[in-house]
């Protein structure tokens, strides 16, 4: 008896010890993000920023807020930036799905070729490929335009990564069935497996939309037209502009350009523990 209530114990130490571990790291992290959003409320940052750093302003205030939404460029940057990451966010998790299915369920010659040809792309970063797209775009006369920013999206190494590692932990015998009735491999991704795809759907989603959203240097290379310029060129813009100055300005834009990412999370984020169950990637 004693040895058992020991053991409890221990094991609510240890609870203990990592829920304020986690605690601690998770303040240390958000800490960040709550200055950004204490300084936007703050009307004296634009004079001078305060020191030491506070997280509660002295008169809180939503003036640098009403100038912000006010700003028809950010308006515009916003308009320009859904655009793209809308557009990027369907044809990525499209072709991810569609590639995931035919790797993991597909039978056909050089599949485990063509996969490792994938997976390599994932160790190419964008510093080298950066002249090589520049030149092809500005061959065929895209650039200053959207396309630059949503074609290379089509084929993305880890989404396709993901969906495979899903697929593979669905049955088989689905399939099987459905060829069986007489259903062609489109009906039967369409019909029995893109249903059941919900969970990886949704976190392909978040992981798109994130990325297509913060992206800055490829956009900043082929968008010189300022009226096409995404979120994080104009909050890039105006802050190269006013340096030190309007500090609660810059704060209240930054605090703005993140807002979408947290709402999106915000109503997806049950789906993530639930698609990292089910694909397999998950810590010991």
């Amino acid at each position: 008896m004693n040895h058992s209530m020991s053991y409890k114990n221990v094991e609510k130490i240890k609870m203990f010890c990592k829920f304020m571990i986690l605690l601690i790291f998770g303040v240390l992290l958000m800490a960040p993000f709550a200055w950004m959003v204490s300084v936007g409320f703050d009307r004296t940052a634009n004079i001078t920023m305060p020191f030491p750093p506070r997280l509660i302003p002295e008169e809180p205030t939503g003036f640098n807020f009403g100038i912000v939404f006010e700003n028809g460029k950010l308006i515009q940057s916003y308009v320009n930036s859904a655009i793209v990451t809308i557009t990027s966010v369907v044809i990525t998790v499209s072709s991810s799905l569609l590639a995931g299915y035919a790797f993991s369920k597909g039978k056909f010659k050089g599949k485990k070729l063509l996969f490792v040809i994938v997976l390599c792309t994932l160790m190419i970063p964008l510093e080298p490929r950066l002249i090589p797209l520049y030149k092809l775009f500005n061959s065929v006369d895209l650039l200053n335009t959207f396309w630059p920013l949503i074609l290379p999206s089509i084929v993305n190494g880890m989404l396709i990564f993901l969906c495979k590692q899903f697929f593979d932990q669905l049955p088989d015998t689905l399939r099987e069935a459905a060829q069986i009735d007489g259903a062609g491999e489109f009906k039967i991704f369409f019909k029995v497996y893109f249903p059941l795809s919900g969970p990886i759907a949704a976190t392909m989603v978040i992981l798109a939309f994130i990325w297509s959203w913060n992206d800055f240097l490829w956009p900043l290379v082929v968008l010189t037209n300022q009226e096409l310029h995404t979120v994080p060129l104009y909050l890039a813009s105006f802050s190269l502009e006013n340096g030190t100055n309007l500090g609660g300005l810059t704060m209240a834009l930054a605090t703005v350009s993140v807002l979408p990412i947290i709402i999106l999370y915000l109503f997806l984020q049950r789906y993530i523990i639930q698609s990292i169950a089910l694909s397999g990637v998950k810590g010991e």
